[in-house]
């Protein structure tokens, strides 16, 4: 159910960064920001959210839940999965303003098809919201991952964590081409991942994708109901009583 996850975070490294290559990056007259460099935001915000994380979050919660847990490992993961769908909300919503600026400069004399008139930092909510789910559900799967196997298989336990991004990818890309392959062939329908970018239509795909999430955290929460943790069984365990 994660897989998902795993594939909208493909995004920044691609259709993010194609993205802003067609927007308004200038600061000042003379530079301009590259559009890869908005990746580093997912980096800034782990690294400036993580603290709040650690030292308000979790202490909330566990007095809210009054356990000494505070918010369980499935909860933060489902909470970082949640984020992500908001993160590819937004992309599909400013791709489509994105796509409509687009279409009106055609009619203008002064048309430029490289450039749209929207600034850049319209991206800026995606990657930030996805760099908070990132704090969630990475930090989750690895606890997860860890604790779940037993302590001779640990290294396993990580081995798994890693393997989500890995078959993510390449979950990916069979996605990009089964998509491609259908819209190309399609005669009144644009490729949505065409050259033109004026033309191209990721707001699409990022809704196919919203769809597809939204769809595994829904089978994540009822799994989530069925599943018992191995903590939890051995808390049982030392509960029962002795005869």
């Amino acid at each position: 159910m994660l897989l998902m996850f795993a594939v909208i975070f493909q995004l920044p490294a691609t259709f993010f960064t194609k993205q802003g290559m067609t927007m308004k990056r200038n600061i000042g007259s003379n530079f301009r920001i590259p559009p890869a460099t908005l990746q580093s935001t997912i980096t800034l915000s782990i690294i400036l959210l993580m603290p709040l994380y650690d030292k308000i979050l979790i202490p909330i919660t566990k007095r809210i839940k009054n356990n000494g847990k505070g918010i369980s490992v499935m909860e933060r993961m489902g909470v970082g999965m949640f984020l992500s769908i908001i993160a590819i909300v937004i992309a599909a919503i400013v791709e489509r303003k994105r796509l409509d600026i687009s279409q009106k400069m055609k009619t203008l004399p002064d048309y430029d098809p490289e450039t749209v008139p929207l600034s850049i930092f319209w991206l800026l909510p995606q990657y930030i919201l996805l760099g908070i789910s990132d704090i969630f559900t990475v930090v989750g799967m690895q606890e997860f991952f860890y604790s779940e196997v037993p302590v001779r298989m640990r290294t396993m336990g990580f081995a798994l964590y890693t393997s989500v991004f890995g078959v993510g990818s390449f979950v990916s890309a069979a996605l990009i081409s089964v998509v491609e392959a259908y819209s190309s062939s399609t005669g009144d329908c644009q490729n949505w991942f065409a050259d033109d970018m004026s033309e191209a239509r990721l707001d699409n795909y990022y809704w196919l994708l919203a769809l597809t999430s939204t769809i595994s955290f829904v089978v994540y929460i009822v799994l989530c109901k069925f599943f018992k943790s191995s903590s939890d069984q051995g808390d049982e365990k030392e509960e029962a009583p002795t005869k």
